[in-house]
């Protein structure tokens, strides 16, 4: 068996070994150094510091989770803090549950979901156009709100603009006044997007939601190609991708009744009508002709304000 004694490392030797360590090194402290996607920060237990741009909290099994500067966690058995969870450069607005996860809306426009029970990041969406109508910047009045003015908005429209449903497969809308988008939540797949007619927009503080749809006003100043003005409307929306679009009024207003039904009140000349999510269709008139007057018990099938 022959062998080679051991070569001494000449400068000239030595030389592209530091290189490749150097490169290694400085790949290496790069990857450790390189922004978290998102800006994703989650401190447990604990670290939260939670100052609420709102009001709001939601109480979830054992968690009661708070919306400060992002998701604040705590116990609802001892109040201490269990989990705090920050976007760099964002501030959480508003959230909702769709189903077992909470799903926040952010001021830059981007949509999260995050499952309370592990404190898992489990997507995250962006939203073309949230960001610029939860400032309101292009509002008319935008010059001269203060501070907590442009706040309160931000709050209101991103409660506007998240409409959970809970069934068969929990999920959330985005209602923008030109595109509404709705995400399943098991993997933050877009299963719908809708923009309205040219010349019409969609009205987020008008939409409602039931367990299992999404209604949405719609609004015209535009015309057709004859001349006319386009009509208003309401887009309805299911996860499973099944629509409906029902002919309404520019101002017409809807409610919430139950999980599946909702009341729309389309003004004097048409009136009130329900229209259930689950069947798809209006009920049949309440108040109608078969009840001609106020005084007269309404049919049982109506349901009640």
């Amino acid at each position: 068996m022959s062998w080679k004694p051991l070569r001494a490392l000449t400068r000239r030797s030595v030389l592209p070994a530091l290189a490749a360590m150097l490169v290694l090194g400085a790949g290496a402290a790069a990857h450790a150094n390189r922004p978290v996607p998102f800006g994703d920060r989650m401190a447990t237990p604990g670290g939260a510091d939670a100052s609420p741009v709102s009001a709001q909290t939601l109480n979830t099994g054992t968690l009661e989770l708070k919306v400060g500067p992002g998701l604040e966690a705590y116990d609802r058995a001892t109040g201490r803090p269990a989990w705090s969870y920050r976007r760099e450069g964002a501030t959480a607005l508003y959230l909702a549950m769709a189903g077992e996860s909470a799903v926040v809306v952010w001021d830059d426009g981007m949509v999260t979901s995050v499952r309370p029970s592990d404190h898992e990041v489990r997507w995250h969406r962006a939203v073309p156009g949230l960001s610029d109508w939860l400032s309101g910047d292009g509002d008319p009045d935008a010059a001269t709100r203060t501070d907590t003015e442009r706040r309160e908005i931000a709050v209101q429209r991103a409660a506007a603009a998240l409409q959970p449903v809970i069934e068969d497969e929990p999920g959330v809308a985005v209602v923008t006044p030109a595109l509404t988008m709705v995400f399943r939540d098991r993997d933050g797949d877009l299963r719908f997007n809708s923009r309205p007619l040219g010349g019409c927009s969609y009205d987020p503080l008008r939409a409602v939601h039931t367990d299992d749809a999404v209604l949405v006003p719609r609004t015209c100043t535009g015309t057709n190609s004859s001349g006319h003005p386009l009509p208003g409307g309401i887009t309805g929306i299911r996860l499973d991708g099944q629509g409906w679009q029902l002919n309404a009024g520019p101002q017409v207003l809807l409610k919430s009744l139950d999980g599946h039904q909702v009341a729309i009140d389309d003004g004097p000349i048409v009136g009130r009508r329900v229209f259930d999510t689950r069947k798809g269709a209006l009920e049949p008139l309440c108040g109608g002709p078969t009840v001609p007057f106020a005084a007269l018990k309404p049919h049982t099938d109506c349901p009640a304000s």
